[in-house]
């Protein structure tokens, strides 16, 4: 662009519309759209009060803009920024004066620059004169203080204040500017006298991006004033780099070092704090801290916690975010008791379900831990028979049944709390499972003496009881039997016996006869299984009916004829029928009737003659020989069976006696014969029943009945 030169104030314009005289001026319709136009000062340096006057002239015929006129100030060479004042449209053909106020100090220093930009119109004319710089204040344009830096941190209100002496019009613009270019209205304007006035310049939240030099403007048509730069200075609050560093761990405390060596932000820092909080918390906490190390109290055990470290730099919002955080877990803590209330649910006979409080972090004191319920019980009535177990629990069970227990017994159960710091035991709690039907009675157990009619029986506990005996109860039931008289089987009976009678004596029972016998105990539950056992009765002596001593039949000088009369069995058949012949002599006593003897050893006549014995066997028949009563003669001189009867002597005294045997299934009965008579029977009494079978003899006698005499005769 061209500057026009001129003498003197502008004139008419001329029939091009040009000003006349002495000036600066810019023909809009030469040049494009947007093409600029500058006038550049020399660098000043205020030492002392400046104004800046000038006129300017923004004409065209037809009212259209020729362009925008405007200033700029620059400080120190640095960028022109946004202009601080300017001018646009058509004001008429006439010059216009206006000032410019700098407040720009030393040893700063600063360059005024006219602009001149051609608008898309292209008409008319832009023009500059009279461009004086004053020594004293403008009068139009007011002056600014000097405007201190502001300092604040980021995130936080800053506000510049900026102080100015001269009046302001009511249309006055008072802006900020940025150095960048922006621009920000004062919030408000406050006089102070007639000659001061402050314009505040509220900044919001500002961020390090928003660091920059600002400065103060009013803008009139008559005039502008412009400050010095300050600057706005923001600070990032300081955060450290790194987390803070573990040094130890407890139940209940944290041992840290900050570990702030190293920051991202500003200093200087005036406050450490430390900031924790559960890893899985709604809560924080924060402490200030005046060393590198510090112990954290009153922690949960076993617990995560995230620390962080806080660091404050002078000013409001001087806290930088939290550190990176320290995430560590306190120790375990010895637990604080073991598990209460350990009560019974159910009580089985074989099982026992027990029940507990559930345990809390607050008991366990640590999230690991294990509950162990122990439990023991003895076997039998030997203490060193005793079970032993331990069961782990799983998490969060307060309930377990304990199985394959026996029954009616006392099981010692205390429950454990384990964590890795301690161990606690609870009280030993006593349970008794329930009764059961007693075990069966052990077979083996069973003791008897059999007699002829009765039978002594004895047994033991069972090995396994259940529960309290409260009976024993005995069946017994005849199942066979030698004697055909007797029924079998016969009709059931049953015998109810305390529970510290442990035998009973049988009696009214049929010899020769087996019995089958139950035994079986009772408790509260029912009864247990019977042990059985199978007894016969001894056989008894056979019984002859014989009222008295019969007369013989016939006699001669070596016979004598008897009567014989079959015998009837006692729990065994007749097996043999015997004849023994025995010599009366002088010195020997006459047998009494009912007077008894026994001969358990058949002798022929030579064995008894060689043996010097004064009887022998001088016959035996078979129980067939003899269904009914038939006359027999001793001395007949024939052989019976292997027995010889040999005449009798001439005036001898002989006694004759008739006995019957019985065998049972065919086993001979022993010397320890039981006794009997014709017409009746000695036995034992109860009593010595009652102590035989505590000492029994062997099993298996064979009754043998010896009469008395048939008759007692003197052959002459």
């Amino acid at each position: 662009m061209n500057a026009v030169p001129s003498s003197g104030v502008p004139g008419e314009p001329s029939w091009s519309g040009e000003p006349r005289g002495s000036y600066l001026m810019v023909n809009a319709s030469q040049h494009a759209p947007g093409q600029r136009a500058h006038v550049i000062f020399q660098s000043l340096s205020e030492n002392d009060t400046h104004c800046v006057q000038f006129s300017y002239f923004l004409y065209s015929r037809d009212g259209h803009s020729p362009g925008t006129l405007g200033i700029y100030v620059r400080v120190n060479g640095g960028p022109l920024g946004s202009a601080v004042w300017n001018m646009t449209g058509s004001h008429g053909r006439q010059w216009h004066q206006a000032e410019l106020a700098v407040s720009t100090f030393w040893p700063n220093e600063y360059q005024v620059l006219f602009e001149a930009l051609i608008s898309s119109d292209r008409r008319g004319y832009m023009g500059l004169d009279d461009i004086l710089l004053l020594s004293y204040p403008c009068a139009k344009a007011p002056h600014f203080f000097r405007l201190g830096d502001v300092e604040v941190n980021a995130g936080q209100n800053a506000s510049f204040q900026c102080m100015a002496a001269g009046r302001a019009a009511e249309a006055e613009r008072f802006l900020l500017q940025r150095q960048s270019g922006a621009l920000v209205p004062a919030a408000g304007v406050r006089h102070i006298s007639h000659r001061r006035f402050l314009a505040t310049f509220p900044l919001a939240a500002v961020r390090r991006a928003e660091q920059d030099l600002y400065r103060c403007v009013s803008q009139a048509p008559r005039g502008v004033g412009v400050s010095n730069f300050a600057e706005l200075i923001v600070k990032e609050p300081p955060t450290p780099i790194a987390p803070p560093q573990l040094l130890r761990a407890g139940p209940t405390y944290l041992i840290i070092q900050l570990n702030t060596n190293s920051i991202i932000g500003d200093g200087p820092i005036v406050r450490k704090e430390i900031e924790y909080r559960m890893a899985r918390g709604p809560w924080a906490e924060v402490h200030a801290v005046s060393l590198q190390t510090y112990k954290l109290w009153h922690l949960d055990p076993d617990t995560e916690y995230e620390i962080s470290v806080l660091l404050t730099r002078p000013g409001d919002g001087g806290t930088g975010r939290p550190g990176p955080p320290l995430v560590s877990r306190t120790k375990c803590a010895e637990p604080m008791r073991a598990p209460k209330g350990l009560a019974f649910a159910e009580i089985q006979a074989r099982q026992l379900t027990l029940q507990w409080e559930p345990l809390g972090y607050n008991v366990t004191r640590c999230h690991t831990y294990t509950v162990s319920l122990c439990y023991h019980y003895t076997l039998g009535s030997s203490h060193n028979q005793t079970i032993q177990e331990c069961v782990k629990i799983e998490r969060g069970v307060s309930r377990y049944t304990i199985k394959n227990l026996l029954p009616y017994r006392n099981v010692h159960v205390r429950l454990v709390l384990t964590n890795p710091e301690g161990r606690k035991e609870g009280k030993e709690v006593t349970f008794q499972t329930d009764e059961d039907v007693p075990g069966g009675i052990a077979a083996e157990s069973l003791t008897f003496t059999p007699l002829e009619d009765m039978i002594f029986l004895k047994w033991e506990e069972p090995q396994e009881p259940n529960g309290l005996i409260t009976q024993y109860e005995i069946s017994y039931q005849s199942i066979e039997s030698s004697d055909p008289a007797v029924n079998v089987p016969g009709p059931r009976r049953t015998i109810s016996k305390l529970r510290n009678e442990t035998y009973h004596v049988f009696s009214n029972l049929h010899p020769g006869t087996t019995y089958l016998f139950s035994v079986r105990a009772r408790t509260g539950k029912g009864f247990g299984q019977a042990a059985l056992t199978e007894i016969t009765t001894n056989i008894s002596a056979p019984s002859f009916d014989y009222a008295d001593m019969p007369s013989p039949l016939g006699e001669s000088e070596n016979t004598i004829t008897v009567l014989l009369r079959p015998a009837q069995g006692r729990g065994a058949p007749i097996s043999v029928y015997q004849v023994i012949v025995e010599e009366e002599r002088p010195r020997r006593l006459r047998r009494e009737p009912g007077g008894q003897d026994c001969f358990p050893v058949p002798l022929t006549f030579d064995a008894a003659l060689a043996r010097g014995l004064v009887h022998y066997f001088g016959a035996e028949l078979a129980a067939s020989s003899l269904p009914e009563a038939m006359p027999f003669t001793v001395g007949d001189n024939h052989t019976y069976r292997g027995f010889w009867n040999p005449p009798l002597e001439p005036r001898k005294a002989y006694l004759i006696y008739f006995q019957a045997t019985s065998h049972l299934k065919g086993v001979r009965g022993r010397p320890e014969w039981w006794r009997g008579r014709l017409g009746g029977r000695i036995g034992d009494t109860l009593e010595q029943a009652a102590t035989e079978a505590r000492d029994p003899p062997p099993p298996g006698p064979t009754p043998v009945l010896i009469p008395p005499p048939l008759m007692s005769l003197a052959l002459r």
